[in-house]
């Protein structure tokens, strides 16, 4: 399980297979590593052209079996959990 920030998402055009993509960043280790690695995830969920909720600066935590592809870890259909913020 990893949570963490949604950096960036990839919407394909209908005439591609439907497959939603997002890039999620832990930015608190991202803040301070120094290891100097590239903390990000890639989530895909194949078969959908949207995931409610899933967007640019959405904070969640999601759990799922990881795989390498093009040397980025990546996570196919994850289970997730949307993080709300505290208001003040």
């Amino acid at each position: 399980m990893c949570k963490g920030v949604i950096d960036a998402v990839t919407i394909l055009p209908e005439s591609s297979a439907p497959a939603y993509t997002a890039i999620v960043t832990d930015r608190e280790a991202h803040r301070g590593a120094v290891d100097g690695k590239n903390h990000r995830l890639r989530l895909v969920w194949i078969g959908r052209r949207r995931v409610p909720g899933i967007v640019a600066g959405t904070r969640l935590r999601v759990e799922g079996m990881v795989s390498l592809r093009d040397g980025l870890p990546t996570m196919y259909n994850p289970r997730y959990e949307i993080i709300g913020t505290q208001e003040s």
